[in-house]
């Protein structure tokens, strides 16, 4: 019997089709990585849910939350959907904002977005009500501004406010002549599509697909799983 857990990957869930392929393609090249059991669950707006894959999986489980701050699904939904599936067992690893690999990719994206050195920068994210993933989304600013040896902004797409458009309006009032926005998105989606309104000079694509992503996921589930087999 194999006793290694089975990583379970748990993303929002998106109707865009692209973005379920992106979700669908993380998995299979987390599963290379890690030569470990690994599914694919969501956790809002499609199926199969993070309940139901979880209570369909017997044996250890780690689940890896594809998140870039721990906000209401981290934090409550997901634990709440594991305790239902009979699955408190679960070891919920935190969420990828805070890994290296995840800040690396916004770099390389904003550079091949046509970032230039002096630009202003707008961080785009979802958004979310709960201040301590809000504070995680200025530290995500926050280490990007010091790769960049720039100022950095948040702005927000579909929860909060400033919102990445009121941002890059701000930016230029007072007096920058160009601004780029980071994508603090996983996927494509219509959270990033509405990017393409905020008027700025530059938008980096989503952060996946993206081999370091996958690493930063494989590297959760590593460290979650090995105090199991200590």
């Amino acid at each position: 019997m194999n006793r290694h857990p089975t990583l379970l990957l748990a993303v929002h869930g998106t109707r865009n089709p692209h973005g379920t392929a992106v979700a669908h393609s993380l998995a299979l090249r987390v599963g290379e990585l890690t030569r470990r059991p690994t599914r694919l669950a969501f956790a809002d707006v499609l199926a199969p849910t993070v309940g139901e894959v979880a209570a369909d999986t017997p044996g250890p489980l780690v689940v890896v939350p594809a998140f870039l701050a721990s906000g209401y699904h981290v934090r409550t939904d997901i634990p709440d959907q594991l305790l239902r599936a009979g699955r408190a067992d679960a070891v919920l690893t935190p969420a990828l904002g805070a890994h290296p690999a995840v800040l690396d990719t916004a770099v390389r994206r904003l550079a091949q977005a046509g970032y230039r050195p002096g630009d202003a920068v707008v961080l785009a994210c979802a958004g979310t009500t709960d201040p301590r993933a809000g504070a995680e989304l200025s530290r995500a600013a926050a280490r990007l501004a010091r790769r960049l040896g720039a100022p950095v902004t948040t702005g927000f797409i579909a929860t909060g406010r400033p919102t990445v458009a009121e941002q890059v309006a701000r930016l230029r009032a007072r007096g920058h002549r160009r601004v780029a926005v980071a994508s603090w998105l996983l996927a494509p989606g219509l959270f990033h599509d509405r990017l393409a309104l905020a008027g700025a000079d530059a938008v980096a694509r989503p952060l996946c697909p993206d081999p370091a992503v996958a690493h930063a996921v494989a590297d959760r589930y590593h460290r979650a799983a090995l105090p199991q087999h200590a």
